[in-house]
């Protein structure tokens, strides 16, 4: 198998990868090949697991035979001690050879003693086997048995010569004290020979262990000289794995529900898909349960999930999510959701990245809750959990994860929106919880800070928990001001009431206008009839005066001819 290339950075020299997760891409392919690297550090820095891991991994993965040179215990002890389940009592000696070189003080102090005779050895040894690889663990220990200083800078280059004329790629491991300076300032000129030097440290924050490693030069080639977490894990060691340091993740356009209907509504569709979010509040303002909506519905679409907890255990939140109609337990029985947990103190911060990264790895969800990512803060101060959420959001763009987190106020002040990790300022979506008290009882309002790329309601929402699930009610403001709970529903019933008591004035006088209506209608109708009457009897008037003019005008013609005929009568 080939080692891994040096892809990240410029290089003159080429290199044997470790296998140690992380450190290969921290120095861009592993230890320079056939040249000196030194791993110093403090006691239980974890110098000789690095040192055997290495061997142990170029054995197993590239058949790169190696020899391991105990200067302070034997190797039997060292085998013993190395429970990390490398299987070394299955390699033969051809393969991974130890050899016991602790040294009396009385021989070294006789002058009788120089590493010729055991390099002369190690050299037939080296090529019987094929080694490529070799580890000087604890060579201070043997060079602080020699009180001359011209004594240990020569056996060193005897060692740094040896190395360099036979292609083998070697490990000396030296102690450093808690100050940061080597042990035995005689021998403080090592790292100045060596190609590569790695510095591993080890420090108490909040009472919680923390490891780390930093490549402190490294000739031929270039790397990253940060300082990073170093794990000691079931495994072995690991290292930090930080990223490269652009921004080379996908970004998507598709939407993911959030679990609940109304805030989908919200967010115009969801949360994008591989985004990051962070529900803040103060404890009982329903944060797990918006996460345990998430969980579900992401199941639901056939997603893979993960959900980690640190505040309690994963039977506890399947059992109270249970009660406003979330069940977990199904999703995971489908095995589509895994839960973990475990208690923030336990581990350090960056063991906790580690296990979840672990987890990731086998399980491949598509969808990561955390809750709550604020607790990480309890695992060696605020710092490290900082550098933890920073890595662990950068790492969920890069898959395409849809991460969530929960996380509590910095402060007691329950209208705070600050977070203790300053993580709302990096996630992308920012929904914030909080109790609203009115007339002696505690109502949930649900807010959108901001989310990224995407416009969302800007009011805020009262968050009802049942046991048919979760909803969010439509803002309900009177004099300006936003009414939840008992006080809503008193201010709706007083509404409702006054709506009621105006429909019925309307219908009172409605009725009434019908009523005044019938009776001007009634009184229309009794002037028509008596106009009626009065224009009949006026109509019988008429013609009865008729008939006395036609009357009148009968008797005058027969007068006038009556008058006619005596005039006739004189005439003749």
């Amino acid at each position: 198998m080939e080692p891994v290339a040096d892809t990240n950075n410029r290089s003159t020299v080429q290199k044997a990868p470790t296998g140690i997760k992380g450190f290969d891409e921290l120095t861009g392919g592993g230890l320079p090949r056939g040249r000196t690297s030194l791993v110093i550090g403090s006691a239980g820095t974890g110098k000789t697991v690095f040192a055997l891991q290495s061997l142990v991994r170029g054995v197993q993965r590239w058949e790169e035979p190696g020899i391991f040179v105990a200067f302070e215990e034997s190797g039997q002890h060292v085998v013993e001690n190395a429970s990390f389940g490398w299987r070394l009592s299955e390699m033969s000696d051809e393969e991974l050879f130890f050899i016991d070189a602790r040294l009396s003080p009385d021989t070294v102090r006789a002058g009788a003693f120089d590493l010729a005779g055991m390099l002369a050895t190690l050299e037939e040894k080296a090529r019987a086997m094929g080694a490529r690889r070799i580890v000087f663990d604890s060579l201070d220990v043997m060079l602080r048995l020699i009180d001359d200083p011209g004594r240990q800078r020569q056996e060193v280059y005897r060692i740094h010569d040896w190395l360099s004329g036979r292609d083998l790629t070697g490990i000396i491991t030296a102690r450093m004290d808690g100050t940061g300076r080597q042990q035995g300032l005689a021998h403080g000129f090592l790292p100045f020979i060596a190609d590569c030097v790695v510095r591993l440290s080890r420090r108490i924050e909040d009472r919680v262990s923390l490891r780390s490693l930093r490549v402190v030069k490294y000739r031929g080639s270039s790397f990253q000289e940060n300082q990073v977490p170093l794990l000691i894990g079931p495994e072995g060691i690991e290292v930090a794995r930080v990223g490269p340091p652009a921004f080379d993740y996908e970004t998507w356009e598709e939407r993911v529900s959030t679990g609940l209907e109304d805030l989908d509504r919200m967010l115009r569709g969801g949360y994008f898909r591989g985004t990051s979010t962070v529900v803040t509040g103060a404890s009982g303002t329903a944060k797990t349960t918006l996460a345990g909506a998430f969980a579900e519905a992401a199941c639901q679409r056939g997603e893979r999930t993960l959900y980690v907890c640190f505040d309690e255990g994963s039977e506890e939140i399947i059992r109270n999510l249970r009660s406003v109609g979330i069940d977990l337990q199904s999703q995971i029985a489908a095995g589509l959701l895994r839960m973990t947990g475990a208690r923030a103190e336990s581990r350090s911060a960056d063991e906790h990245l580690l296990g979840i990264r672990a987890i990731i790895d086998e399980h491949e969800p598509r969808c990561l809750v955390i809750d709550p990512l604020s607790a990480i803060t309890r695992a060696g101060g605020p710092v490290p959990a900082l550098s933890v959420a920073r890595r662990l959001i950068y790492q969920t763009k890069r898959e395409g994860i849809t991460l969530l987190c929960t996380s509590l106020l910095a402060g007691e002040d329950p209208d705070g929106e600050g977070t203790p990790l300053g993580i709302s300022t990096l996630a992308d979506t920012w929904i914030h919880l909080s109790y609203r008290a009115q007339r002696g009882e505690r109502n949930r309002a649900l807010s959108i800070v901001k989310s990224r790329g995407t416009a969302h309601s800007n009011q805020v929402r009262e968050l009802v928990l049942s046991s048919d699930g979760l909803c969010l009610r439509e803002v309900y403001t009177a004099g300006g001001e936003v009414l939840m709970g008992t006080l809503r529903w008193e201010r709706e019933r007083e509404m409702e009431a006054q709506r009621e008591r105006v429909r019925a004035e309307i219908e009172r006088r409605r009725q009434a206008l019908r009523l005044a209506e019938a009776e001007a209608e009634a009184r229309r109708q009794a002037i028509d009839r008596e106009i009626e009457a009065r224009r009949m009897e006026l109509a019988a008037l008429e013609e009865e005066e008729e008939a006395r003019e036609e009357a009148w005008r009968q008797r005058q013609r027969g007068i006038h001819r009556e008058r006619g005929g005596d005039r006739q009568d004189q005439e003749g």
